[in-house]
């Protein structure tokens, strides 16, 4: 039986490279031209290039999204634009205009093209009509419960593509105008300002919010492989390093949990704690296990409370002195426990002892974001660049 596909977010070519190493099967990202993060840094011609042969040699893919809504001035280049991306190597193209899909299937008829969840399809007669045009895979709209997913999969040829991680849309992907009226910001070109988590006032009461909850759909990986979904897709490409390593990694590992058999709820729950704790809003499974309502959002009350568990990226390890050298993101000091994870899955955790500024003195504590520091940690196993530093607990037990 073939694996199921963990799809990861990237933004950046770094971001493309960590998430690939930590287990993703291939990553969708955003050129210059064309995509709905226009504040990501997206990639160049020559980084996607650059992109796809690092996925390649890992016998990895790499989606690029082109799903904007076209206006008549968007369409000025992209044919060439396209012959430039397959040209580098892109495996598959996200879309969601149907000229863009009958433009790259004829020309390009073995370069996959699937349908982006801006089209916001939600029935298998929708699907049954791109199939028609060639489409090889349909993202789905996140508004669709379980029931609806697996009588769809049933009824289509193509694969099935689902979100399974990250933020949601308070409107339907693709119909959501919020932002063109509020900031003159165009949502489906590009541009969204995420008006959907503004705090906005209210005559005197309390501020009024109404942005929807993170997706977290860990506990139901087994469901959706079973049903016959085809890819697992990470929402995320502004996310840090951090993040995605961390999801990435996660689901990486329930993934394989699942088709070994050994997934139990010992390891679901530290897998569900991993995840709860790397980001700063609560989750939700939204419309898979019933219709949403209030509780999968946040109303008057919304509170983001950013944790600091995050203390930096592994630059390198000196195995002759056990030292190992760091980019720091947060505050901690000698007696704190803390723990390396790698994209090995390997799991360290361990009390910090000792700790050396840049200039190799010796210091109790490391205060200072974005400064290099090395630690000494004694362990027999190789610990890579991307290797990433959390707090477990502060201080001395």
């Amino acid at each position: 039986m073939k694996k199921i596909e963990l799809l990861s977010p990237a933004g950046d070519l770094e971001r493309l490279k960590v998430t690939l190493l930590y287990g993703a099967d291939a990553v969708y990202i955003g050129g210059y031209k064309y995509s709905l993060r226009a504040n990501a840094n997206n990639f160049s011609i020559d980084e996607i290039r650059e992109g796809c042969n690092f996925a390649h040699k890992l016998g990895k893919k790499v989606h690029l999204t082109l799903n904007i809504v076209f206006h008549n001035e968007d369409m000025d280049g992209v044919e060439d634009y396209i012959d430039q991306v397959v040209s580098a190597g892109i495996d598959a193209f996200i879309v969601s205009d149907p000229f863009i899909i009958s433009f790259i299937k004829n020309k390009y008829p073995n370069v996959e093209v699937h349908l982006s969840t801006q089209n916001s399809t939600t029935n298998y007669e929708s699907i049954k009509f791109f199939e028609n045009e060639g489409i090889d895979r349909v993202v789905l709209a996140r508004e669709l419960s379980k029931n609806e997913i697996s009588e769809i999969i049933k009824k289509v040829k193509c694969d099935i593509e689902v979100f399974i991680h990250g933020a949601m849309c308070t409107c339907f992907s693709g119909r959501c105008a919020l932002s063109n009226y509020v900031t003159g910001r165009d949502a489906n070109r590009g541009g969204c300002a995420q008006v959907c988590r503004f705090s906005f006032k209210n005559d005197g009461y309390k501020d009024f919010t109404f942005a929807t909850k993170d997706m977290n759909m860990a506990a139901h990986i087994g469901e959706l492989i079973d049903m016959g979904v085809r890819s697992l897709k990470v929402e995320g490409r502004m996310r840090s390093l951090y993040y995605l390593a961390t999801v990435i990694g996660t689901y990486r590992n329930i993934i394989d949990d699942y088709y070994d058999g050994i997934l139990n709820d010992k390891s679901m729950k530290i897998y569900q704690e991993r995840l709860d704790r790397v980001a700063n809003r609560e989750t939700s499974d939204h419309y898979f296990s019933k219709e949403a309502d209030y509780e999968d959002q946040y109303y008057t009350g919304r509170s983001e409370v950013s944790n600091q568990d995050y203390l930096g990226q592994v630059i390198s390890y000196d195995k002759e002195n056990k030292l190992l050298k760091i980019y720091e993101r947060n505050y901690f000091e000698v007696g704190d426990t803390l723990e390396l994870f790698t994209y090995d899955g390997i799991h360290k955790e361990f009390v910090l002892d000792k700790l050396y500024n840049c200039d190799m003195e010796s210091i109790d504590v490391a205060r200072h974001p974005d400064d290099i520091y090395y630690l000494y940690l004694d362990v027999d196993f190789e610990i890579h660049e991307y290797s990433m530093l959390k707090i477990v607990k502060k201080g001395r037990v």
